[in-house]
């Protein structure tokens, strides 16, 4: 970011009401680099995706997932906007967030309803069960009753509005949720359910969630070989240009906060990272509610009472850092999970250092790792060349 070209609230803001402030810094999003990375790598997925496939969107909660989503629909959009003037009923995209169940398995009746919803789908509390004519064309027809509407008719409802609007990709928001079931083998049924509306549609569905997701991902090998993994990160504290690019972030926050005085952030860093996890979403959400409490104090400034009282606890960024390392562990590939799949193939299990985690060819040295010996029964020579004749060479 040019701090030089940025500058900052427009001032006049401090001569308004305290709503139209506070209404300001939250609408106020950054494009760091963490958010541009993880939206090029889903475009581009998006874009190359075969029809019916699956894409997984999977990062710590609060990394800012859901700007994310709402970032990809307005760039499809915009880049579709020939399209859609020349064809006023055609979607761009469907964004949509899955409802946990207040209680017991996820509920798809509602799921569909949402998304028909979305689809500017009429009539969705009546029945729409769609059947085919019999005039050999692959066109139907819709008959309405007003009684309570099943969740297989919803199903072929949402099936069909989605092929009639033709957006480019389903985004469903918070999909781990879709998980929320009572069994392993509920579970599997849920990503069958998913799986098949992929393929029904024959659009790429958009999985995006926590790393909860990734329970998904490895129930089934066929889904491991259709769907498309996209990570995104924290910030970690460990990589010197992911902290320039934190306080970067955190820098243009302070410059956006509408108070008379500008705040140091910056200054204390480290702070900050610690009760956001290197997460942009948890510190923004952290900011919001610090600001709502110096606005209430007459909006002056911003004091560290007002930002203790809206941090997270230690015990609360524990359990986040914890289950941010869970996953990031399950998502990066490392020399010794390659080493393990090819000794699973019955390859050797060697290769030569490219990147980092072990893939391509490198001028770097040669890493050998250590294989599983076969055992030799007992008596069995180890294999050797025996010397041939009397051993002497040859003369010429």
């Amino acid at each position: 970011m040019d701090k030089n070209q940025d500058h900052g609230f427009p001032r006049a803001l401090l001569k308004q009401p305290e709503p139209m402030r506070y209404s300001y810094f939250r609408s106020y999003t950054v494009a760091h680099p963490k958010l541009k990375e993880a939206n090029d790598t889903l475009s581009d997925a998006i874009r190359e995706a075969i029809p019916g496939s699956l894409i997984l969107v999977c990062g710590p909660a609060g990394a800012g997932k859901t700007t994310l989503r709402l970032r990809t629909e307005q760039r499809i959009a915009t880049e579709m906007l020939k399209e859609l003037e020349a064809d006023p009923g055609r979607f761009a995209v469907v964004g949509i967030e899955a409802i946990p169940p207040d209680f017991g398995n996820f509920n798809w009746k509602d799921f569909y309803k949402r998304l028909l919803e979305k689809l500017d789908e009429p009539c969705i509390n009546y029945k729409i069960k769609p059947s085919l004519r019999n005039d050999n064309r692959n066109s139907f027809k819709v008959s309405i009753t007003n009684h309570v509407v099943a969740a297989t008719e919803l199903r072929q409802a949402t099936e069909q509005a989605i092929k009639h609007r033709r957006p480019t990709a389903l985004l469903v928001d918070e999909a781990q949720h879709l998980a929320k079931m009572s069994s392993g083998r509920k579970l599997q049924d849920q990503l069958d359910s998913i799986k098949s509306l992929a393929s029904m549609t024959g659009i790429p569905i958009v999985l995006i969630g926590t790393y909860e997701l990734l329970s998904f991902r490895n129930l089934s090998a066929q889904l491991s070989r259709r769907s498309v993994d996209v990570h995104f990160r924290r910030y970690r504290a460990e990589q010197k240009d992911e902290v320039n690019a934190f306080k970067n972030v955190l820098w243009s926050f302070q410059h956006h906060l509408p108070l008379h005085e500008e705040p140091d952030l910056v200054g204390d860093w480290d702070y900050f990272y610690e009760r956001s996890v290197g997460c942009i979403g948890v510190l923004k959400d952290w900011l919001i509610k610090a600001l709502a409490k110096a606005l209430k104090d007459g909006g002056k400034v911003l004091t560290s009472k007002h930002l203790g009282k809206s941090a997270l606890s230690v015990s609360q960024c524990e359990k986040m850092l914890a289950d941010a390392i869970e996953g990031e562990a399950m998502l990066d590939e490392t020399k010794e999970a390659r080493a393990r799949l090819r000794r699973l193939m019955g390859l050797e299990a060697k290769f030569t250092k490219a990147d980092g985690n072990g893939d391509g060819p490198s001028e770097e040295t040669e890493l050998k790792l250590t294989t599983t010996k076969k055992r030799r029964r007992p008596g069995e020579r180890n294999p050797k060349r025996d010397p041939i004749g009397n051993g002497k060479q040859r003369e010429e």
